[in-house]
């Protein structure tokens, strides 16, 4: 099995923990919606930021923040990196955890839960 198979792999098998309900028509594709409600710094504030991750039974296809579709995103073990807005924004299928930079200036932890 080459790395990237591997590691989509992973990344399924987290998806396959959260239970991933069947939203789409196709039989072999599937979406998986979290709510991460994270803690901004320096500001104190909290934000619950939407996110939509489809996938088939080998790949992540896609990966949506608050409605929006990121422009690309990698699948790393159990985790999904990508960018929205100047946000570098990390999210753990393993743990249900986000975390996000705004490129040093603010960072963002928090709890991630799947939605009905």
């Amino acid at each position: 099995m080459t790395k990237a198979r591997r590691t989509a792999a992973q990344a399924l098998f987290g998806l396959a923990l959260l239970g991933a309900p069947v939203l789409a028509t196709s039989s072999s594709l599937r979406t998986v919606e979290l709510r991460c409600d994270a803690i901004y710094l320096p500001a104190r504030s909290l934000w619950s930021r939407v996110v939509h991750i489809a996938f088939d039974d080998r790949r992540v296809l896609g990966v949506e923040v608050d409605g929006l579709r990121v422009y690309s995103f990698r699948v790393q073990g159990q985790t999904i990196h990508t960018a929205l807005d100047n946000e570098r924004i990390r999210i753990d299928l393993e743990a249900m955890l986000w975390n996000s930079d705004f490129r040093g200036q603010a960072s963002a932890d928090g709890r991630c839960e799947r939605q009905p």
